[in-house]
């Protein structure tokens, strides 16, 4: 299997300009889930959303943990992103279903959403599922920061976990056979020149990208002041989990509550702050600004 490196010299360069669902699929006879978002459950409460407490300590990345059956969940409503190019006014994910919990140092968001098309591989033309969550960073005494990736001097922490990560997390990376089976290379650069010479031909890689980079997590870690200032964080302390199953994503973000950077939120039990969210639908061509968005979403940390 070729390294990260070169793949990232064919698509990374491309991609990273954009770095920051449709009907359920047939259940073939299975009990159906009901809609993500719906059902009396998903009510939610009018207040917003509750973390509740939970024993434990560390990162929260279990789907499957009991504890999220006493988090009521919240149905939150999705908007297509039309303020900015390139606008996206038939974003195909129209609610998310939420839940949210605590240990005392970890918080974790779950997340819910209705997708037939499982998108998680990534190339020149075909984009992956992708979900974020988005805290304010700093005082919140004052006016809160634009829930569109903050404004100036009002930032914004975005955690955001990509499917194709997942992918190669779970699966191994894919390699250049498996994306171009019909790809022809003579040689690589780097197995002939020098380390200094070949950079230039390692495309993103060499220009220190940190999407081409091999991943730890399936979330990537970001903070924005307004548009166009989206930037990958030098800390990278979130995680998260995914795994899609009939036609539903379930995906797990989780952060430290109070990690000490400048780029990210200090929570505390018993502290009410506020979070929202963008999904993407890869099946649907949805990358970068095309996507979906929520406005903030008030969130309480139980004691």
């Amino acid at each position: 299997m070729r390294p990260r490196s070169t793949i990232s010299s064919l698509l990374t360069a491309s991609l990273a300009m954009a770095v920051l669902a449709g009907p359920s699929c047939s259940t073939g006879g299975r009990k159906a889930r009901p809609e993500a978002g719906q059902g009396s459950e998903a009510e939610g409460s009018a207040s917003g959303l509750t973390a509740i407490r939970i024993p434990g300590a560390g990162p929260i990345l279990d789907l499957s943990a009991p504890e999220w059956g006493q988090a009521a969940p919240v149905a939150v409503t999705m908007i297509p992103q039309i303020m900015t190019t390139p606008r996206h006014p038939n974003a195909a994910i129209k609610q998310l279903r939420v839940k949210a919990v605590h240990n005392g140092q970890w918080v974790a968001v779950l997340i819910e959403w209705q997708d037939s098309t499982h998108s998680d591989r990534v190339d020149i033309d075909r984009f992956g599922d992708q979900v974020a969550v988005e805290f304010p960073v700093g005082n919140q005494d004052s006016a809160m920061p634009s829930p569109m990736m903050g404004n100036p001097g009002a930032r914004v922490n975005i955690l955001q976990w990509r499917a194709a990560f997942q992918r190669d997390l779970d699966h191994g990376e894919l390699t250049l056979h498996d994306l171009y089976p019909n790809a022809v290379v003579d040689l690589y650069p780097d197995r002939i020149l020098r380390a200094t010479d070949a950079r230039p031909y390692t495309g993103a890689l060499g220009l220190d990208n940190p999407v081409s980079r091999p991943n730890l997590s399936p979330v990537l870690e970001q903070m924005a002041e307004g548009w166009g200032t989206l930037t990958v964080t030098p800390e990278q302390d979130a995680d998260g989990r995914g795994a899609w199953d009939d036609g539903t994503w379930r995906v797990v973000i989780t952060a430290p509550m109070a990690s000490g950077s400048a780029n990210a939120p200090r929570l505390a039990p018993g502290q009410k702050t506020a979070v929202a969210f963008a999904v993407w639908d890869g099946g649907n061509r949805e990358v970068g600004a095309r996507k979906a968005w929520s406005n903030w979403v008030p969130l309480t940390l139980s004691q």
